[in-house]
C-alpha cells in the first residue's frame, strides 16, 4: 500500500469528503494533499506535512508514512496512564515527528538586513519542534532560527531567558505583532504598532519611562523576522 493509499483510506475513515476539507483541517494546501493522492512530483511529501495530515485524520503518523505500526493514533490512557497524563517523548536526531531548528545569538551591524550567528553562544544546539506544527503553519525549517530572551522589557509577555522561535521568511511589519528587530545595529525583541503614519516599536513592560516606545524607520530599524513560538518556564 502506497502513501496515496494509505492517505486515502485515513480521509475515508476520518469522514473528509474532499481535499479542500482536509486542507482546512490540516492547514496542508490543497494543491499538496492533490499531489500525495496521485502521486505526482520527483519526491515524497515532507514530514512535517504528513504529520500535519495524520493528525487530522487522527491517524499514527507511522503508519501513513511507513506503513508500519497500527493505523489508529494511541490515546492518552491506552497505556495505563491517567487520562490527563501524556507520555514524555524524547525528541532524537533524525526522528521525523521533530523538526530541528538552531539556537543561535543573533549578531547585527547598523543598516544591515543580514544577519549572522555567533558560534560562541549555544554552539551546535538546537530546538526540537513539533514537525505537524511546523507544516500547519506552512513554515520553512531554514527559515526559523531559536534564540534566548535578553533584558526584561516585554515583561510579562516574555522574560529572561526564554526561548522564541523567530521565522525570518516573514518580515512585513504588522500592528501588534511581536518582531525581532535590527535597531541601529542592536538585536531587539518589540511590538510593532502604527501610529500617526509611522511604525514604532513597543516594550510590553509597563514601565514606559524607562522603556519607552521609539519610531522604527528606515535602515536604523530593520525587521528580522517574525517571532512565532515561545518555549518558557514561567506558567
Amino acid at each position: 500500500m502506497t502513501i496515496s493509499d494509505r492517505l486515502t483510506q485515513a480521509m475515508e475513515e476520518a469522514g473528509f469528503q474532499s481535499q479542500s476539507a482536509l486542507s482546512r483541517a490540516s492547514g496542508v494546501p490543497q494543491p499538496t494533499i492533490n499531489r500525495i493522492l496521485n502521486r505526482s512530483g520527483t519526491r515524497g511529501p515532507e514530514a512535517a506535512t504528513l504529520a500535519a495530515l495524520a493528525a487530522a485524520c487522527k491517524v499514527a503518523f507511522e503508519w501513513l508514512h511507513e506503513g508500519t505500526g497500527p493505523m489508529a493514533r494511541r490515546v492518552a490512557g491506552a497505556d495505563g496512564l491517567p487520562r490527563e497524563m501524556q507520555p514524555v517523548i524524547v525528541a532524537e536526531d533524525g526522528d521525523p515527528r521533530f523538526v530541528q531548528i538552531k539556537m543561535v545569538t543573533l549578531r547585527l551591524s547598523a543598516g544591515i538586513s543580514g544577519f549572522q550567528s555567533d558560534p560562541g553562544h549555544d554552539s551546535g544546539a538546537t530546538l526540537p519542534l513539533d514537525a505537524g506544527w511546523v507544516g500547519r503553519n506552512n513554515y520553512i525549517p531554514e527559515r526559523l532560527v531559536a534564540t534566548r530572551v535578553k533584558g526584561q522589557s516585554m515583561e510579562p509577555t516574555l522574560y529572561e531567558g526564554d526561548i522564541i522561535v523567530i521565522n525570518t521568511a516573514d518580515n512585513r511589519p504588522v500592528d501588534g505583532a511581536v518582531f525581532a528587530v535590527n535597531y541601529e545595529g542592536e538585536a531587539v525583541v518589540k511590538r510593532l504598532s502604527r501610529d500617526a503614519g509611522e511604525w514604532w516599536l513597543e516594550s510590553d513592560n509597563s514601565d514606559k519611562r524607562k522603556y519607552h516606545r521609539k519610531v522604527c524607520r528606515g535602515s536604523d530599524c530593520i525587521i528580522v523576522g517574525r517571532v512565532v513560538r515561545k518555549e518558557s518556564d514561567r506558567i
